[in-house]
């Protein structure tokens, strides 16, 4: 061939070409073999297909970008791009250079145990009763939305100029408004001897003040709870995320961050099995009131003003997950062990509402490294439902890809040698597969190394516990645990509307007063009264206590003194610690429960704006309000320092003397602490209820505070003559004056009222 013999001439020696005249080449060349296009097109068949190849290819994309679908190639292309922007940090973890608190007033301050939070406003009540908890210090976290003067006399509060002044490098990543700034709390709580870290928030109220009541705060030595902890049962590969509300006895409950597509699994588990406790390194609470829960829970199992109130069984065990199974996990009611520490960075590229919900899957997976695991726990605080918007687009990296999330990590392997290595490696995976961006691969970088540079000692990688074939079930390992079918708090609208109207109203009553206690004071005869007042209000709240001048055993009556009846209220308190609130209330005032279901139950109610009902005047007025002023003032003198600031604030002069009928007010759990430690101030000192009460509720908060709820009482000072029916109004929370001391006055009550409640007359 041609091409042949020009190889040949090429190879062949020059002086032998030169001596070749052109006639001979010429000649050479007519005598060649005519081309055959077969053989050619056969020899050279995968250069001509390539060739095509290339041509189709560029014709198609000029297609696509003039005259076809351009938006499929611009997404091609920007996906491209995104992984071209990923980059994969080049990390040394062995030349890591210490930080040390060089900026604050606390760099030479150590504790074991912290509580970490995040503040937007002035210190809410909540953070006071924080304060309360033996052992633990509490952090706050500021963002660009917290007052300039944020203070709270034993916590420690972090600013933003404090924050950025500390030398950590995830600083540079974190927004300036909101709750992830925590990142830094931790850290600071860590390089400040932290072994335990709390992860809370401003709503939660720790039920009994005691966190060691309800975690497992030691793991290891004598202080330690050596006990085998029930587990889910691992016999169903296939599933690989639970709902553990149905555990604690609310199965139509779902926590935020569980797939949707999962919240029909409502069934009890057929069986669970055992694990040893030590190694429970993440250890989730469950919150009463307002659990964890999402935005399309919120918006479609309420009225937009009903505030939540759900109850989960505190009496059911404690359980634990499974490797390959996983929970959700949040950041306002988790206590993270030392071990676990570096499962304390909350993403930064993701939605505020989504960044704790990535982190706790994320977290699980790598626990799975070091043979730890999660331990869910009855309730543990009790969360207020603040009635504000759970927005819905918040949680859209939640809804969109929490499924495929769960999926992707319990699939996922390294083959990285070290713990930290590991947690690098799934972070840029999971950018990879667009969980999050690369901001959070490179978050996670900084966050690493600045564990190490706060003192923080990464634990050792486990390969063998992640590995090793999962244990046969026996007969023998199967656990019976069977939970609780706590009733639903809020009806589906397929049940609202087979139940009666004026039942369906009963139960929303009693849903909201259930847990509340009434102390009623019967200043008249209670042989004909006391069953009729437990009749009529029984069927509200929890419990009704009586109190009258004689006590009555027959009656369970208690013995009270009307002019010191706060004295009695203490044991009471006491006595009934699971309760949300107490309302005291006398028996010449009526209640009309029915329009009080809009008061905030987590707030002090009293008459302080019925006009008539509260006054304040100097102590010169009659030598009685001098006397009490007097003992008004040695108690004032005496109180702590919270409650003695919030009374001189609301009391500016000294002189004046605040005097309240107090013939009804609530008093909320929280509040509950503060009222007992004041009755006891006041101790063998004459004061009367009528200024005590305001003296109480004067220090316990300010009075912008309260709720408003009793405000639109009908109040008259004497006894209405003859008949009673003109003052009441069935729109007003409470009437006063009422006097019923005898069966018939109490009928004539309840036909009245039954304009309010009509299964009232049922009674009569």
């Amino acid at each position: 061939m041609l091409v042949q013999d020009r190889s040949a001439a090429a190879a062949a020696p020059k002086s032998k070409i030169r001596t070749t005249d052109t006639f001979t080449q010429s000649r050479r060349l007519s005598q060649a073999k005519p081309l055959d296009l077969s053989a050619c097109f056969s020899d050279n068949l995968c250069k001509i297909v390539t060739i095509a190849a290339i041509l189709i290819t560029v014709a198609a994309v000029f297609f696509l970008r003039n005259v076809g679908d351009s938006a499929a190639l611009l997404c091609f292309q920007s996906q491209s791009k995104e992984l071209e922007s990923i980059h994969y940090p080049g990390l040394n973890f062995n030349s890591i250079y210490p930080i040390f608190d060089k900026s604050t007033p606390y760099r030479s301050f150590r504790s074991e145990k912290w509580i970490v939070v995040s503040v937007s406003a002035s210190p809410p009540q909540t953070l006071r009763h924080l304060l309360k908890i033996k052992g633990w210090q509490l952090l706050a976290i500021g963002d660009s939305q917290t007052p300039a003067h944020w203070n709270l006399t034993g916590a420690i509060y972090l600013s933003l100029e404090d924050q950025a002044n500390l030398g950590f490098r995830v600083v540079d990543y974190l927004p300036y408004n909101s709750y992830v700034r925590k990142s830094v709390g931790y850290l600071f709580a860590i390089q400040h001897g932290a072994k335990k870290i709390f992860d809370a928030d401003d709503r939660g109220e720790i039920i009994d003040e005691d966190l060691g009541k309800h975690f497992d705060i030691e793991l290891i030595g004598e202080a330690a709870r050596q006990e085998v902890i029930l587990q889910y049962s691992h016999h169903n590969p296939n599933r690989t995320v639970v709902n553990p509300y149905i555990h604690f006895g609310q199965r139509s409950v779902w926590p935020r961050g569980l797939p949707l597509e999962n919240v029909g699994e409502i069934g009890h588990e057929e069986f669970y099995t055992e694990v040893f406790g030590g190694r429970q390194f993440i250890q989730q609470g469950l919150s009463n009131g307002l659990p964890d829960v999402d935005s399309v829970f919120y918006f479609t199992r309420k009225s937009v003003f009903e505030s939540f109130d759900i109850r989960f069984d505190h009496s059911a065990p404690k359980v634990a997950l499974p490797q390959g199974l996983m929970v959700p996990v949040n950041s306002f009611n988790t206590i993270f062990h030392s071990s676990a520490f570096w499962a304390l960075m909350l993403p930064v590229s993701v939605s505020s509402m989504a960044s704790d919900v990535l982190r706790g899957y994320w977290a699980q997976r790598l626990l799975w490294e070091i043979d730890g695991y999660v331990v869910v726990y009855p309730p543990t605080v009790f969360r207020q439902d603040r009635v504000q918007a759970y927005p819905f687009s918040e949680e859209k990296d939640i809804h969109v890809n929490v499924a495929r999330l769960i999926k992707f990590l319990v699939s996922w392997s390294s083959t990285k040698q070290s713990l930290f290595d590991t947690i690098l490696d799934l972070s840029y995976a999971m950018a990879v597969e667009r969980f999050w961006s690369d901001k959070d691969v490179q978050f996670t970088a900084a966050w690493l190394q600045d564990l190490l540079a706060v003192g923080y000692k990464q634990p050792r990688q486990m390969s063998t516990a992640l590995g090793r074939t999962r244990a046969t079930i026996g007969h023998g390992d199967r656990k019976e645990f069977v939970p609780q079918k706590i009733p639903s708090v809020h009806l589906g609208v397929e049940e609202t509307e087979t139940v009666n109207y004026e039942i369906g109203n009963l139960i929303r009553w009693r849903k909201n007063f259930g847990n509340l206690v009434l102390i009623m004071f019967c200043s008249g005869p209670v042989e004909r009264t006391a069953l009729e007042w437990r009749l009529l209000y029984g069927r509200i709240f929890k419990t009704v206590i009586i109190l009258s001048k004689e006590r009555n055993e027959d009656l369970v009556v208690e013995r009270g003194q009307l002019d010191q009846a706060y004295k009695d209220l203490p044991k009471i308190l006491k006595r009934y610690k699971d309760a949300d609130g107490f309302l005291f209330l006398q028996d010449n005032t009526i209640l009309n429960y029915w329009n009080l279901l809009q008061a905030d139950r987590n707030k002090l109610w009293i008459t302080d704006k019925v006009s008539k009902s509260w006054s304040v005047s100097t102590s010169t007025t009659s030598e009685w309000s001098h006397k009490q002023a007097e003992m008004v003032k040695q108690v004032v003198n005496t109180m702590p320092a919270h409650l003695q600031v919030s009374y001189k604030e609301a009391m500016t002069d000294e002189n004046s003397l605040a005097v309240c009928c107090a013939e009804l007010f609530y008093i909320p759990r929280h509040f509950a602490s503060d009222f007992q430690d004041l009755v006891g101030l006041v101790g063998n000192l004459g004061i009367h209820h009528k200024v005590a009460i305001p003296m109480f509720f004067l220090a316990m908060d300010s009075p912008q505070n309260y709720d408003s709820v009793l405000n639109k009482m009908v109040f008259e000072e004497e006894q209405s003559q003859g008949n009673l029916t003109r003052i009441y109004d069935a729109q007003a929370p409470a009437v006063r004056p009422w006097s019923v001391s005898s069966e018939a006055e109490f009928i004539k009550l309840i036909r009245v009222m039954a304009e309010g409640d009509p299964l009232l007359l049922e009674l009569v």
